[in-house]
């Protein structure tokens, strides 16, 4: 997740802004590795809405994206039909990232808020619905979108929004998706072929010790993003527990279910066994540096979020060298001992704030963004997923979202959940510094576990 310059009206500059799906958004999905089908969506005509509110009206909208990413295109085409076919005047601020902490959180002690944001359904828990900032939506999954008599509850895939990390106090849904992410290891099949599925890590390393052999750097890391440092722990760390299972230690009062249940101590070990094949400068570089080292052939794999091939072929299209990649990809192994066999995803979508004073607008418009017509940009421009099944799947996503569909998988929130907790302050001051240490060597894999048990039960004290 990148850094993006704010746009909006209210900020000018630039911040280091946790976000996915797009890097600094260059083409917006119209260079030269434009998707087939972009330029065709963003002239396509405007579907029509079924739900128009009474009177018109007016839609604050404080958005996770900037206007020039290729999402930002998407929803702009989209505010801009429902607009005219309404009669609702949109005010959209592509405010990026952070809007959520930097604009929304401290905006809800106060009479001014938007309508609608956006974020993923992490972040807007912890920061937003915790304190009770958000309304339930329950009644927008009843609204219809525009295609005969399909609802929204009718075309979204129930795993991408009925899970309760997506529950408020009061047991409603207080997120719509409109797009989903998944994560894997990402490599360029032009550059040695298709890669089945490791079974093993012992088979993951196989891989990793080929690509040395072969005078390249097997993993990129860019170690200054935390959330991008958590995932080999977590993702191991699931398959011994299951979901659930993470956030359940991290809120556990004494600490002491990080030292008590085997699997984290393994976990922490083929973490520890990965992170020796992190390429040279992992730790010291400035995102996005080491990605694009991934992207110009310095590393074989990459480890990040269904939302890589947008943004390396921004990066890609900037150089302007005509370079392409063949992305493939494949999901962790299951590693020795585990039983569950797990796959992350995370939700991102719209949200309305309870001091909303034009909900009834914001929920007519979130129906209508999930019209075929609309969401269809998501794929078409931007290369992400959406949760409607029924939509394309970008061509280098497509083994993702057959794990992502397999019913046999144990769905599980991206990192169990565990950096919504405490409002992300549980992430931040317990797991990011022994997860760091582990990375760089600094910590064994019994002192990982011992320091994050130790260290959280002192921050669950420090709570009373």
């Amino acid at each position: 997740m990148r850094f993006h310059k704010l746009v909006g009206s209210t900020l000018a500059a630039t911040l280091l802004l946790a976000g996915c799906g797009s890097g600094d958004a260059a083409g917006g999905g119209t260079g030269e590795n434009a998707l087939p089908g972009a330029a065709e969506f963003l002239a396509s005509p405007c579907p029509e809405p079924a739900v128009k509110p009474a009177g018109g009206g007016q839609v604050v909208y404080w958005s996770m994206w900037t206007a020039d990413e290729p999402q930002g295109k998407v929803l702009q085409k989209a505010l801009k039909c429902f607009q005219d076919k309404t009669g609702v005047k949109v005010d959209v601020q592509w405010l990026g990232r952070k809007a959520y902490t930097q604009n929304l959180v401290p905006a809800l002690n106060t009479g001014t808020v938007p309508d609608l944001f956006d974020q993923d359904v992490s972040k807007v828990g912890a920061a937003i619905m915790t304190p009770g900032g958000t309304q339930g939506l329950d009644d927008v999954f009843g609204m219809k979108i525009g295609e005969g008599d399909k609802t929204v509850k009718d075309v979204l895939s129930p795993t991408s929004y009925d899970f309760p990390q997506n529950k408020d106090r009061e047991g409603h849904s207080f997120l719509v998706p409109y797009e989903i992410q998944s994560s894997a290891w990402w490599y360029d099949k032009a550059k040695g072929g298709a890669l089945g599925q490791p079974k093993t890590v012992d088979e993951l390393a196989g891989l990793f010790d080929k690509a040395k052999a072969d005078g390249k750097a097997a993993v990129s890391q860019d170690g200054d993003i935390p959330f991008y440092n958590m995932y080999y722990f977590t993702q191991l760390a699931e398959r011994y527990v299951g979901a659930g299972g993470l956030a359940k230690a991290a809120q556990d009062p004494t600490g002491r279910a990080w030292t008590d249940v085997p699997g984290f101590r393994e976990a922490a070990a083929q973490t520890a066994r990965i992170s020796k094949y992190f390429i040279d400068g992992w730790d010291a570089a400035k995102f996005p540096q080491i990605q694009q080292r991934w992207a110009d052939g310095d590393a074989r794999f990459l480890y990040v979020g269904s939302w890589a091939p947008s943004e390396t072929r921004e990066y890609l299209d900037k150089q302007g060298a005509g370079t392409k990649i063949d992305y493939g990809s494949f999901q962790f192994p299951m590693p020795p001992g585990a039983t569950h066999d797990t796959v992350e995803q995370m939700s991102i979508g719209f949200a309305v704030p309870k001091k909303a004073k034009n909900a009834d607008a914001a929920k007519a418009f979130i129906a209508y963004f999930l019209n075929k017509g609309n969401l269809a940009g998501i794929p078409a421009v931007a290369d992400n997923l959406v949760p409607r099944p029924d939509l394309a799947v970008p061509d280098d996503l497509k083994p993702v979202k057959t794990v992502l569909d397999d019913q046999k998988k144990e769905h599980v929130l991206q990192y169990d959940g565990i950096d919504a907790i405490a409002g992300g302050t549980w992430q931040t001051d317990v797991f990011d510094p022994a997860d760091t240490a582990l990375l760089k060597g600094q910590l064994t894999p019994e002192a990982f576990v011992a320091q994050l048990a130790q260290k959280s039960a002192a921050f669950w004290k420090s709570q009373h």
